[in-house]
């Protein structure tokens, strides 16, 4: 049976104080099984902040975007080998923002993901449609270019992943696509990523997840947990949705 996993985006968001607030009541709060896990990807200048907070509890913790290069003349960015030396066992690849305001093409997010998997660092391959793309009926041409892309570099490394399927117009917009909606797509994903020996990574939903709503959207056969914004921020409602 494949684990549920449920990850916190906290986007450009957070503080000292309330991120020591909001991780201790996690820790507090969360009891992981076998088949339950639950992590935060938080902003860079936080990782310290995490691992230290979190180093000694069942939450997990990674970065919301990783560099496709090592090192070298890169100003601004940061590695994989950076991230894995916070102890990050995640980092968000491809999240739709990415590709919108800073022009990660789906080259650069396969990039990205090998530099992810190279350091240890399982990548979450972001993948979604635009509402028009729905609308004009090519989300599943969409969705399967941009994990092909990923599926062609990391080669036998495609295990080692987990996608997560968010539709952009669901993304921090309060519209959510039904649960049979986010199943069809989960179900194509879940095909091709069989084809390339991979039909066991988890695929998660992301799009306005709530304590409401969480419970129809994980209950779908190829729902293994979720890809949280906004709630991810509030304790109580983040640890209502990876309970479900």
């Amino acid at each position: 049976m494949r684990s549920k996993l449920v990850v916190g985006n906290w986007k450009m968001n957070g503080g000292l104080v309330a991120n020591a607030a909001l991780l201790g009541a996690l820790t507090t709060g969360w009891r992981a099984g076998p088949e339950r896990l639950l992590a935060v990807c938080v902003p860079y200048p936080y990782l310290a902040q995490a691992q230290a907070l979190l180093a000694k509890s069942p939450v997990a913790w990674g970065a919301q975007n990783v560099s496709e290069h090592a090192s070298g003349a890169y100003t601004g960015e940061v590695s994989a080998p950076m991230l894995a030396e916070f102890g990050c066992r995640y980092a968000i690849v491809g999240h739709s923002e990415r590709r919108q305001f800073y022009g990660d093409t789906d080259g650069v997010v396969a990039a990205k993901a090998v530099a992810a998997l190279a350091a240890g660092i399982t990548p979450i391959v972001c993948v979604g449609e635009l509402l028009g793309e729905r609308e004009s009926g090519v989300t599943e041409a969409v969705v399967l270019r941009q994990l092909d892309a990923v599926l062609a570099q990391v080669g036998q490394g495609a295990d080692r992943i987990v996608v997560a399927y968010e539709p952009v117009w669901a993304i921090g917009t309060g519209l959510t696509a039904s649960p049979e909606q986010a199943q069809a797509v989960h179900a194509t994903l879940r095909e091709r990523l069989a084809v390339a020996g991979a039909g066991d990574v988890a695929i998660l939903y992301g799009g306005s997840v709530k304590a409401d709503n969480a419970g129809a959207l994980f209950g779908m056969p190829d729902i293994d947990g979720g890809l949280i914004g906004g709630a991810s921020l509030k304790a109580v409602e983040f640890l209502s949705i990876a309970r479900v």
